[in-house]
């Protein structure tokens, strides 16, 4: 095996574990309050959620779709991208190789929608802030994104050979 494919292997692994405490770990606090008379600093809302629990929050609530788009763009993708690259760099027979290879640069062009939504979530509450709003990115938002960032880096660098060997 290359060593680029050996790097890109162990990559794709980091990646998979980092995307653990990406979807579990709390990636983005709202708090919003206001300076009230007599009562002083008064919270309407103060709360943190992990991507898990925003997908559990969002089917509850009824809004399935989005908690469906979430699931699949944040855990099924990454996780089928993931397998696919560990099998491209693991598989032997050339052919399948190649397939595999091919069905992970297609799953790659949607790997980033998820961050994109948090990333367009986050530019509004920002451009909305004041006084009453505040946004702050948490662990999970950086767990996620490295993990989003590795496994990118890691598809880069899988190289295969040009022929099939003989």
């Amino acid at each position: 095996m290359l060593a680029r494919n050996i790097v890109a292997l162990f990559l794709t692994i980091v990646s998979l574990v980092i995307l653990y405490p990406g979807l579990t770990f709390p990636m983005l606090n709202i708090t919003v309050s206001t300076e009230l008379p007599i009562l002083g600093k008064t919270y309407f809302l103060d709360q943190s959620q992990s991507i898990l629990q925003t997908i559990d929050t969002l089917y509850s609530s009824n809004n399935r779709f989005v908690a469906m788009l979430i699931l699949l763009f944040s855990i099924v993708v990454p996780i089928v991208k993931g397998v696919v690259v560990v099998s491209v760099l693991l598989v032997k027979q050339f052919g399948l190789k190649i397939k595999l290879f091919k069905l992970v640069h297609a799953i790659g062009k949607w790997s980033m929608a998820d961050v994109f939504v948090v990333g367009v979530f986050m530019a509004f509450l920002s451009s909305q802030s004041n006084g009453f709003i505040e946004a702050e990115l948490l662990s999970g938002f950086f767990y996620f994104s490295t993990y989003c960032l590795l496994s990118l880096l890691a598809i880069q660098l899988v190289k295969l050979p040009l022929g099939e060997p003989k």
